[in-house]
């Protein structure tokens, strides 16, 4: 186990309402990426899965906080922004910029926890899930519980490759 079950932070559902349901098992992801990368230095961080892959737990919370800033900032609160991490030369920089340097891990879980914030804020402010945001990758509007739901499915797919990941540098596995 990666924690005791006593000092797990995550929920085991009883959430009361769509609005509710959907923003606790979007947070009980969130903080299942921190636990995997949890006590990791910079080097297990960066450390790559298999060849020729780029995949790492770093590039996975790089890529995450660029995740969460399209989707939350782009699409739902219609910020033009420069992406994170990304650009037309390196569509893959998130993984790609993933070194094995202490800057750049604090840079990307800083990254992450303020794009993650913002998402918060939003979603709470949010008067309804109905609400609309000016179109994700087929710039069709989509709603706010659409978008919460894609984030679930975004960080369950991730966070599975954060489990052989994690496996793979020290052997953790599970939770």
């Amino acid at each position: 186990m990666f924690v005791h079950p006593d000092e797990d932070t995550r929920t085991d559902g009883g959430f009361q309402g769509e609005h509710a349901v959907l923003a606790g098992y979007l947070r009980d992801q969130r903080l299942t990426l921190e636990l995997k990368c949890a006590g990791l230095d910079a080097e297990a961080l960066a450390r790559r899965s298999v060849e020729p892959s780029n995949l790492s737990l770093l590039g996975l919370v790089r890529h995450l906080a660029g995740v969460e800033q399209y989707w939350f900032r782009q699409v739902m609160a219609g910020q033009e922004i420069r992406r994170h991490y990304r650009s037309e030369e390196d569509r893959a920089g998130d993984f790609t910029g993933a070194v094995a340097d202490p800057a750049v891990v604090a840079d990307a879980w800083a990254t992450w926890r303020a794009e993650v914030a913002f998402a918060e804020r939003l979603v709470a402010e949010a008067p309804s899930l109905d609400v609309t945001g000016n179109g994700g990758h087929d710039d069709e509007p989509m709603e706010l519980r659409e978008v919460l739901v894609h984030m679930i499915e975004e960080y369950a797919r991730h966070n599975g490759h954060a489990d052989f990941l994690r496996e793979r540098i020290d052997g953790r596995v599970g939770q």
